[in-house]
């Protein structure tokens, strides 16, 4: 049974990774259809079944234990184009219904929604903008994409990203496995998987490393991973230390009383430790709650708001990076201009945005680290990423205003940690691939 570790605040399961959380009813009623006749789709992917074009959009997958769809927080009066059901492939679509009690709900639903999803079906929670799937499901595992109600970590991770971005098409997978990163990195309009569970403590085994590998090397997608909650270094974290993922710490600001670091050492950057977040059994409650599991799909919320700005000034009708689109996660036209993004592209514009708190305000008693003035680097790697950092982000990258190069220390600090992850993982090149799955394999049977 999964459990969340509580040194390490992502989940964490015996071996290597989590297993699959059982999900068990945890809804309110809806009507299940099965999807209609797809309508005919324009070359671009832009327009629905009445042939009008759909607003610029971006896609997050988060890769979690389940999600409450009922919740207020996640609730939209805007309907999916008929487009994006068939191009994520969405075989179910389950009506959603928006009176009763959260219990009245679930019983409501069993039968016409909740009893008709198998681990292949993708699924559609019409009056949300959630696109669901359960590929690790199996019978007895209790009701696929949904919370547990011992849980609710999904739920929380998907909340964090729409505290970012309100606008943000989900693409949500119930799993911990590579076959759950898989199954996003499949989605051709899947922008950034987030990613919030791992080994406890950074143990150095391997985790869905090979699964980020493929979405981020072959599918152009970016990564958001998880680093731990201890001062682990991340670096030889599965989720987080690998050279194309973004590995995030926590760092407590806003709320906390604190404003320190928190959490894995030497990772990518660091970001909002503390949020409040949508309950899983109900429909309009919210808790506090803490950890890297949380800064991490807030980053992919925010890198998700640039991306859809971004597109909507380009003229950007489609999401993902592939082939079709020439690897770039926006393609358009800027300024009468052709004007492209990739993942490199954001993720230096990430880099660039990020910065180092004051140490005045540590707490000697919190039980947390200050920022240290000398290499801080080692503690929160390029540095913090908030809301303060989306409108910098896309006025870099949309050449309004170009962000500085970081100090040549900095730069040096974080080039020998991409070098160290490299030596490590492996660059992600494709003649890297084969021995590095070999050994990988080798260490799976130790």
């Amino acid at each position: 049974m999964d459990v969340e570790d509580a040194s390490s605040g992502r989940f964490a399961a015996p071996g290597v990774l989590l297993v699959a959380t059982l999900f068990v009813a945890a809804a309110f009623s809806a009507m299940a259809v099965l999807k209609p006749e797809p309508s005919v789709m324009s070359d671009g992917g832009e327009e629905g079944s009445q042939g009008d074009a759909w607003r610029p959009f971006s896609v997050v997958a988060p890769i979690d234990t389940g999600i409450n769809v009922y919740h207020n927080h996640f609730s939209s009066e805007e309907v999916l184009p008929d487009w994006l059901l068939e191009a994520f492939g969405v075989t179910l679509v389950c009506e959603i219904s928006t009176t009763g009690t959260y219990q009245e709900r679930l019983v409501a639903d069993q039968e016409v929604c909740w009893d008709q999803i198998g681990s292949s079906d993708i699924v559609y929670f019409e009056g949300t903008r959630i696109i669901g799937a359960s590929p690790d499901w199996s019978e007895g595992d209790g009701v696929p994409i949904l919370d547990d109600p011992s849980d609710g970590h999904g739920t929380a991770v998907t909340g964090a990203v729409v505290n970012a971005n309100p606008d943000v098409v989900i693409f949500f997978v119930e799993g911990f496995s590579d076959s759950a990163v898989l199954a996003a990195a499949a989605q051709p309009l899947v922008d950034i998987i987030s990613t919030s569970f791992g080994a406890p403590g950074s143990l150095p085994v391997p985790g869905i490393d090979d699964a980020t590998r493929v979405a981020v090397v072959d599918h152009g997608k970016i990564h958001t991973g998880a680093a731990d909650n201890s001062p682990s270094p991340a670096i030889q974290d599965a989720t987080a230390g690998p050279p194309w993922s973004i590995g995030i710490a926590g760092y407590a600001e806003g709320d906390d009383e604190q404003k320190e670091t928190m959490s894995g050492s030497y990772p990518d950057i660091a970001a909002d430790w503390t949020q409040n977040l949508p309950n899983h059994q109900d429909l309009d409650g919210y808790h506090d709650t803490s950890g890297t599991s949380f800064a991490t799909p807030k980053t992919a919320g925010i890198l998700s708001a640039a991306l859809q700005t971004l597109r909507s000034s380009a003229g950007d009708l489609g999401a993902g990076a592939e082939d079709d689109r020439n690897g770039s996660l926006v393609t358009g036209v800027l300024d009468a201009e052709p004007f492209t993004l990739t993942n490199a592209d954001v993720r230096d514009a990430l880099n660039r945005s990020a910065w180092y708190p004051s140490s005045s305000t540590w707490d000697p008693f919190s039980g947390t680290n200050p920022i240290s003035p000398v290499a801080p680097c080692t503690q929160v790697g390029w540095g913090v990423v908030n809301m303060s950092n989306l409108a910098p982000i896309i006025a870099h990258l949309d050449g309004t205003a170009p962000l500085p190069d970081r100090p040549a220390d900095v730069v040096t600090c974080m080039d020998t940690n991409q070098q160290i992850r490299e030596a490590y993982w492996g660059d992600g090149s494709e003649e890297e691939a084969p021995v590095l799955d070999a050994q990988r394999a080798a260490e799976r049977r130790s």
